[in-house]
């Protein structure tokens, strides 16, 4: 089961990094070429008895390879075959750029803009030509002092917007957010141009009463902390609105390690069913008659997988959520009935459950985090004769989800938080069991008090965290390595976490040496390489020499926080290991050129030369 669950996700991911899709008429092929070598393998022949057990063996070993190949085949078809129905809803190409007409309704959480609101939006009629789900943007007027406009989930509009397909900038280490958009179902942007009007709801959706609820505490959470600088994390912690958290405190949370705290996984879902399942099981065990009519194990299952999926529902079922509420669900289906399941069938069951409703999670990070430290918790505290328990299970967990973790976060981040261990020997119980379950009172309750003891704990939880986060030798960056060092440095920690006495487990530690250590390409002496970034409207083009590196112009901005040297330069440069620049030119002091200027910090700079006309002046 577990193998094939990964042989399953393997297909599906090695499809999601595929140019084009794949001839369905190929695929379709390898599948029934490896069910008629399954029918051929399940024929039996006669021979000797010692012939035939030889033959059974290796039949044995041949239906298995063949059952891998074929769960491979049915990830990579799955996947593709959602891939071509949801390509299939775009956008037509005559109604991009052009006044459209439409109805529907505001779904999920909208997102407050400075100057409007962002959101999105499900029309209610089919238009020919137009995707099912859009995520827009409504403005105020330009140069107008009225409040910008306001929208309220489940509620049903009529606007005329201007629609275009989705595009995103493609540049080493940068967002892919053409991804983004597919893998939420968001096959067209656009903005909301006149005519809007509120119109009155029809039918039923349920999940509509889900968001208005979530939109409630979100609003009720704001009224009470008011300016509360750290009012977003409690927000995130109860709804997984992670939008309300500054850009600083995030930067703070990534150079700790301790992200993964506000936002909501399986720590959070396990907490509130642990909770449910405590209390309702000790109440049930004070009447007799109820527990000759059901068992508490069963009314603890029960009331765990209700309080889970309350919780999970709240949070808007992110990829982490869904993971740790399958895995409940799992759990609480074998306590039920009276059976007990490995904890890595359970992790593979939620694998395979969580790729078949969604092939893209495998784009998110969160996914490969989330699996992965779940996978190394199991690894740590399982199969030991002598397992550590109390204070030292903790420090053994978290050193060994800390090891497991660093290929990962070496591939996708090019970075390394060393001081992540010292900040969530602190942060992982001062979150847990004080400012998640104040937050969750609060939203309960109608107690302010608790908002603000919850802000509180937070603000020494803050306090810790960034004055780590300051200690800037705690921070390991690097180049981006090759994706063959980065699946064996995984291999490699595997090896270095097995049982003491295990050989080659310091050759483990030598390959994750060679993965740290990884020396970023440079030119030849004498050559250079120049790149153009694809930076939108603009100009930046970095121009790299065997010892030098020179940065001319540096592209747009993109609205009032954000520009292309945050989005897209520094990511990039980061991603090439470049430290430090000898130089900037910037052409001329136009917005497209020079936009990017302000942001420098993870690159220094020697020299920054202007050019107006035939002269420059270095500053």
């Amino acid at each position: 089961m577990r193998v094939l669950a990964l042989s399953f996700a393997a297909g599906v991911v090695l499809l999601q990094g595929q140019a084009q899709l794949p001839d369905a008429t190929m695929v379709g092929l390898a599948g029934a070429g490896f069910m008629l070598l399954w029918a051929l393998g399940n024929h039996h022949t006669g021979g000797p008895a010692g012939e035939a057990g030889r033959v059974h063996a290796l039949r044995r070993c041949g239906r298995a390879l063949v059952a891998i190949g074929l769960a491979f085949v049915l990830g990579f078809g799955w996947a593709a075959l959602r891939a071509e129905w949801r390509l299939a809803d775009e956008l037509r190409g005559d109604l991009e750029g052009v006044d459209v007409e439409l109805t529907g309704y505001v779904a999920d959480l909208p997102q407050a803009l400075d100057e409007g609101v962002r959101f999105r939006f499900e029309p209610d009629a089919a238009v020919e030509g137009v995707p099912g789900k859009l995520l827009l943007s409504w403005y105020r007027p330009r140069g107008s002092t009225e409040a910008p406009p306001v929208v309220k989930p489940g509620e049903r509009w009529y606007f005329t917007v201007r629609l275009k397909r989705p595009h995103g900038f493609h540049n080493p280490g940068g967002f892919d957010y053409e991804a983004w958009l597919l893998e939420r179902e968001l096959r067209a942007t656009g903005y909301v141009r006149s005519g809007a009007r509120r119109l009155e709801a029809v039918g039923i959706r349920p999940m509509d009463a889900v968001h208005r609820l979530r939109d409630a505490v979100r609003e009720r959470f704001t009224a009470v902390l008011g300016d509360a600088p750290y009012g977003g994390i409690l927000v995130a912690l109860v709804i997984g609105d992670q939008r309300g958290i500054p850009s600083a405190q995030w930067d703070s949370f990534r150079r700790t390690g301790v992200a993964h705290l506000v936002a909501i996984s399986g720590m959070h879902i396990t907490l509130v069913a642990t909770v449910a399942g405590m209390v309702f099981g000790g109440v049930w065990r004070r009447l007799p008659w109820l527990v000759l009519r059901c068992p508490v194990r069963r009314v603890q299952a029960l009331a765990a997988v209700l309080a889970g999926t309350a919780y999970a529902l709240l949070a808007g079922m992110g990829i982490p959520v869904q993971r740790a509420l399958i895995m409940l669900f799992v759990v609480a289906i074998a306590v039920y009935r009276g059976r007990s399941i490995l904890p890595s069938r359970v992790l593979a069951l939620a694998l395979l459950a969580v790729l078949i409703a969604d092939p893209w999670a495998c784009l998110s990070a969160g996914f490969w985090l989330s699996f992965g430290a779940v996978a190394a918790i199991g690894f740590v505290l399982g199969g030991r004769q002598h397992g550590a328990i109390g204070w030292r299970a903790a420090v053994r967990v978290q050193l060994g989800i800390s090891l497991a973790l660093l290929p990962l976060l070496v591939l996708l981040f090019q970075s390394l938080p060393l001081l992540s261990p010292v900040a969530n020997a602190l942060a992982i119980p001062l979150v847990n069991f004080i400012v998640t379950p104040l937050a969750l009172l609060a939203a309960l309750l109608p107690l302010d008090f608790l908002l603000h003891w919850g802000h509180m704990a937070t603000v020494l939880l803050m306090v810790w965290v960034e004055w780590l986060a300051a200690f800037e030798p705690g921070y390991w960056r690097q180049p981006a390595p090759p994706m063959w060092l980065g699946m064996l440095a995984m291999l490699a920690v595997a090896g270095a976490m097995l049982p003491r006495g295990t050989p080659g487990r310091l050759a483990a530690l030598a390959v994750l040496a060679a993965l740290l250590a990884w020396p970023p390409p440079r030119p030849e002496a004498g050559g250079f390489v120049v790149r153009v970034l694809d930076v939108g409207q603009g100009l930046a083009v970095h121009v790299q020499t065997a010892s030098h590196d020179l940065l001319f112009d540096t592209g747009p901005p993109y609205g009032a926080y954000a520009d292309a040297g945050s989005r897209v330069v520094l990511p990039y440069l980061q991603a090439l290991g470049v430290r430090s620049l000898d130089g900037v030119v910037l052409s001329h002091d136009d917005s497209d050129h020079v936009g990017g200027a302000q942001h420098r910090r993870g690159a220094a700079c020697g020299a920054l030369v202007v050019v107006r006309g035939g002269g420059g002046d270095c500053r």
